[in-house]
């Protein structure tokens, strides 16, 4: 199944089914009682999500999003459970999946443990441009969004994206 920007895939609080992600981004973010949202993760080519929910099942922690047009596969619940009673490579390649996800998490400490906001910016473009190069991280997230993500105030993000266009001679965004 294809999903375009800004499409949501499921949202936080309902149940269904699981869904590997084949190409695209998506975006997990979490919705607070007085609507405010917070941006808790990215999901990356090759993941099935909900993460919480790969062996037991769990409504969604938050709700999904598309950054790019993402093409996922629909894993349904009542196949995807009874499967892994049986069958040991599943629940090994889960497991691989999680233990490549606790890497990803160990990346996104590395760059919140960052002094320096502008290193923090430079590492968190660096690894999407991993997903979506030629596009920016500014492309797919807002300044809001990319300050969840590293620690930082949106006007500190805007300084610092004005700060590295000036550098490059490119202008703002």
């Amino acid at each position: 199944m294809i999903i375009h920007k800004g499409e949501t895939l499921f949202r936080q609080g309902e149940s269904g089914p699981l869904y590997h992600l084949r190409s695209g981004l998506i975006k997990i973010v979490r919705v607070h009682q007085d609507g405010s949202q917070l941006l808790v993760n990215v999901i990356v080519p090759g993941e099935t999500i909900p993460h919480h929910s790969l062996i037991s099942p769990n409504p969604y922690f938050g709700t999904a999003v598309a950054l790019v047009t993402s093409e996922v596969d629909v894993l349904p619940a009542e196949e995807w459970y009874p499967a892994l009673e049986h069958d040991p490579a599943k629940c090994r390649a889960i497991a691989l999946q999680l233990q490549d996800k606790l890497r990803m998490m160990q990346q996104r400490i590395d760059q919140l443990t960052e002094i320096a906001p502008a290193q923090k910016l430079r590492k968190l473009q660096a690894w999407f441009q991993t997903y979506i190069s030629p596009a920016s991280v500014t492309d797919v997230l807002t300044q809001d969004e990319i300050g969840q993500l590293i620690g930082l105030r949106r006007e500190t993000v805007n300084r610092l994206l004005r700060s590295q266009a000036a550098e490059s001679g490119t202008g703002g965004r």
